[in-house]
């Protein structure tokens, strides 16, 4: 794995070196845009309003602005130093339980490994987190950008993962149209219910696919060997107005789909890489 960023996990007065490494990868499919004239790749470049000209990232500064056209204007070193990303602490500042946290408050998930010098702080860190059952709650500044993170164990691994602050959540009530204190049929809940008890398992991630991306990759390999794509259409969608019948077909299909066997899923081929020379 490639180190994205080093520094030192801090609580109490135990200062344990880290390395960070990124825990996920997109695996969304790249699509250049292109002219539809000539098929030449669109470019895209940062260019001053005012001298009209290209602007490399060294002559680039950070501005806030204060009013309409005017700006107060930061240095990278300005802002680290504010932030307190100079200092490379993941500071802990309470520990508390994981299912005490909402998951809405979490965003971006880090494996964090000891570097050369902390292998037996990290260790014991790692089992205290274990035998406690807690998960610590840090400051840490990444970026440019401070935030809040959750210390926890992922497999045999330290990982952190960045929460959002309780004023960047929005409230739920801003969404129109709730209607909690709508009766509902007695019947159809308890067919409902039933529903859910029928698709319930245990939460398996191997048994999920990116289906769009799997049919994209398909897509792209008809492309590449010259064949004919045809889409069918789905079926004009209707609004279902009794919902018992639409809950008693759907626990029938979920009864049908759990008593045949499992059909073994295939992976989608991947992209051709375009030719060389």
């Amino acid at each position: 794995m490639h180190t994205i960023w080093k520094g030192a996990i801090s609580f109490g007065l135990v200062n344990i070196p880290v390395k960070m490494y990124a825990a996920t990868e997109d695996k969304d499919i790249s699509m250049r845009m292109l002219h539809n004239v000539c098929g030449g790749p669109i470019s895209f470049t940062r260019t001053c309003k005012n001298c009209d000209v290209q602007v490399q990232n060294e002559d680039i500064v950070r501005g806030y602005e204060y009013q309409p056209g005017h700006f107060v204007v930061f240095e990278k070193d300005e802002l680290e130093a504010i932030g307190g990303e100079k200092s490379r602490e993941i500071k802990i500042i309470d520990f508390v339980d994981l299912h005490d946290i909402d998951p809405i408050y979490f965003q971006k998930t880090y494996f964090l490994g000891p570097a050369e010098t902390g292998v037996n702080a990290y260790n014991l860190l790692f089992n205290a987190l274990k035998n406690t059952g807690k998960i610590g709650i840090a400051n840490v500044a990444l970026r440019s950008k401070g935030s809040l993170a959750a210390i926890r164990l992922v497999d045999n691994c330290i990982a952190m993962e960045t929460i959002f602050y309780p004023d960047e959540i929005r409230s739920a009530g801003d969404v129109p149209n709730l209607t909690p204190d709508v009766e509902v049929s007695p019947k159809e809940l308890q067919m409902a219910e039933m529903l859910i008890e029928q698709l319930s398992t245990e939460f398996d991630p191997k048994k999920y696919e990116n289906e769009y991306r799997a049919r994209v990759l398909d897509a792209i390999n008809k492309k590449v060997e010259g064949k004919q794509i045809t889409v069918t259409p789905e079926a004009p969608s209707t609004n279902v107005i009794d919902l018992m019948a639409a809950l008693q077909a759907s626990i029938e299909q979920a009864s049908d789909n759990n008593a045949s066997p499992k059909k073994k899923t295939t992976k989608a081929k991947k992209a051709p890489k375009p030719a060389s020379g």
